[in-house]
C-alpha cells in the first residue's frame, strides 16, 4: 500500500477579472489556494486545497509545512482507517493550536492536508471520492471523523445508527449517478457588474439549464439592492429560484431592514446577512423573515459554530464547506449533525465544485439530504486538470479517480 514520502506546498493564486467575484465586502477578489501536495512511494500525489482570496495563501502554506511532518512514513490505508484520531492529533497540536484553535491559518492548513489525505487515498484505490465515501460501512465513515466536542449532541453511536438507517432505501437515491446532480450559477450577479450585464448572465443562465441563481446584495442603500433583484425577477419569471448573498456587509439593525425589504422579491434564502460567528443575531433574523431561511457557511469555519446554529435554529440553509471547514473529515461531521436536526445541505464551493461535487452525491445518497443543488463557479475550470462538467446546469459523477483537486501549477 502506497506510503507517505514527503509533503510539499504550493501558493496558488489567480487574479479575477473585470468585476468577477466582487461582492459588498471584497471588491478586487483574488481566488486562492494553500495547496498540499502529498506525494507517496507508489508514484501517486494526493493533491488538498484550502480556499484564499489570493494574500495570506503562503501563511497557509507555511502552516501545512509545519503540520504534514507527522504524517511524513505513514500508509495511506493504515492513517484512512483511524483518520479521526489523526485529523485530532493534527488540529490539537501544541504550538499551532493557539493561532486557532480549529479556525484560521491554522484550520485552513488542516483542511487542504485532510482533503489531500483523501484524495490520496481514492487514487490509491483507483475511484473517484463520492464511490470510496459511499463502499465504506457507516463504522468506517464514522472513524473519519473527530467528534470531539459534539458528544452532548451527537456521539458516534448515534452517527452510525443515522447511516445505517438510511441504507435500506439508498437504490431510492442512486438514480443521482445517472442523471447528475443540478446546479445553480452563482457567476451571474456579481457585484460591481451592470445591471445589463446581470440579466444578460441570467437569461444566460436560463438557456445553459440553471434553474437557480444567486444576486449579490449588501448596499448601503437597500433600495439598490430590492430594485436589482427585482430586475433578475422580471429577466427570468417567477419559475426560478433567485438567492440573495449579502457577504456579512450589515450588522443587525440594519440586515432586519434589508431583508425585511428584501423579502417580498420571494428569494429562494438570503445567504450571510450579518458577521459570520453571530449565532445569536442569525437566530433573530431567521425569526423575523421566515419562512425565507437564513443560509450560512462560507466562513463558518468548525463543527462548533455549526453545532451552535443548528442547536439555536438559526440557519436554514447548511453551506458547509470542505475548503473552510478542516477538509472532508469536518464536514462529514457536519452533515451528519444536519441531517440530525434535520436542516437543508446546500454546500458553498470554495472549491469551485471539484470535491463537492463528489460529496453531495453522498450525502444525498447514504443520508437522504435532499437533492437540491450544488454552486456552480466557472472562473477557475481551466487550472484544473479535470474541471467538473457541468451539462443542461447539472454537475454529471466525475469518474477519474481522487477528489477532482489536481491543479495545473506554474
Amino acid at each position: 500500500m502506497p506510503t507517505i514520502q514527503s509533503i510539499k506546498t504550493h501558493d496558488f493564486r489567480r487574479k479575477l477579472k473585470d468585476g468577477a467575484g466582487s461582492d459588498a465586502v471584497h471588491t478586487d477578489p483574488s481566488y486562492g489556494y494553500g495547496v498540499s501536495l502529498i506525494k507517496a512511494d507508489s508514484g501517486l500525489d494526493g493533491v488538498g486545497i484550502a480556499y484564499t482570496l489570493g494574500a495570506g495563501t503562503n501563511l497557509i502554506c507555511e502552516a501545512i509545512r509545519i503540520l504534514g511532518e507527522s504524517l511524513k512514513g505513514r500508509d495511506i490505508e493504515e492513517l484512512m482507517a483511524e483518520f479521526g484520531v489523526v485529523q485530532r492529533s493534527l488540529a490539537e497540536h501544541p504550538g499551532l493550536r493557539w493561532l486557532g484553535p480549529h479556525k484560521g491559518v491554522t484550520h485552513l492548513a488542516l483542511a487542504s492536508i485532510t482533503n489531500a489525505c483523501f484524495d490520496l487515498w481514492a487514487k490509491s484505490r483507483g475511484v473517484p471520492i463520492w464511490k470510496l465515501l459511499l463502499d465504506l460501512s457507516p463504522e468506517e465513515i464514522t472513524r473519519l471523523i473527530d467528534f470531539s466536542y459534539l458528544e452532548e449532541v451527537l456521539t458516534i453511536s448515534e452517527a452510525n445508527d443515522l447511516l445505517h438507517s438510511y441504507q435500506v432505501t439508498r437504490s431510492e437515491r442512486e438514480e443521482v449517478l445517472k442523471t447528475g446532480y443540478p446546479g445553480y450559477d452563482t457567476s451571474v450577479g456579481w457585484f460591481q457588474y451592470s445591471d445589463e450585464k446581470i440579466c444578460n448572465n441570467a437569461k444566460a443562465a436560463v438557456d445553459a439549464g440553471f434553474t437557480a441563481m444567486k444576486l449579490k446584495v449588501g448596499a448601503k442603500d437597500h433600495m439598490h439592492d430590492v430594485r436589482r433583484s427585482l430586475m433578475v425577477r422580471e429577466a427570468v419569471g417567477d419559475d426560478v429560484r433567485i438567492m440573495l448573498d449579502a457577504n456579512q456587509a450589515w450588522p443587525l439593525p440594519q440586515a432586519i431592514d434589508a431583508c425585511l425589504a428584501l423579502k417580498d422579491i420571494n428569494p429562494f434564502w438570503i445567504e450571510e446577512p450579518t458577521q459570520p460567528d453571530d449565532v445569536s443575531a442569525h437566530q433573530k433574523l431567521a425569526d423575523v423573515i421566515a419562512p425565507v431561511p437564513v443560509a450560512v457557511g462560507e466562513a463558518v469555519s468548525n463543527r462548533v459554530l455549526w453545532k451552535n446554529f443548528l442547536q439555536a435554529g438559526a440557519v436554514g440553509i447548511v453551506q458547509a464547506d470542505c475548503t473552510r471547514l478542516a477538509g472532508i473529515s469536518e464536514w462529514l461531521a457536519v452533515v451528519i449533525l444536519a441531517r440530525k436536526y434535520p436542516v437543508r445541505l446546500v454546500p458553498h464551493v470554495g472549491d469551485m465544485g471539484q470535491i463537492h461535487q463528489h460529496l453531495v452525491l453522498f450525502s444525498h445518497i447514504a443520508l437522504n439530504h435532499e437533492k437540491l443543488f450544488l454552486e456552480y463557479i466557472p472562473h477557475l475550470r481551466d487550472d484544473f486538470v479535470f474541471p467538473a462538467n457541468v451539462d443542461g446546469g447539472y454537475y454529471m459523477p466525475p469518474q477519474e479517480p481522487g477528489c477532482s483537486t489536481d491543479l495545473h501549477l506554474d
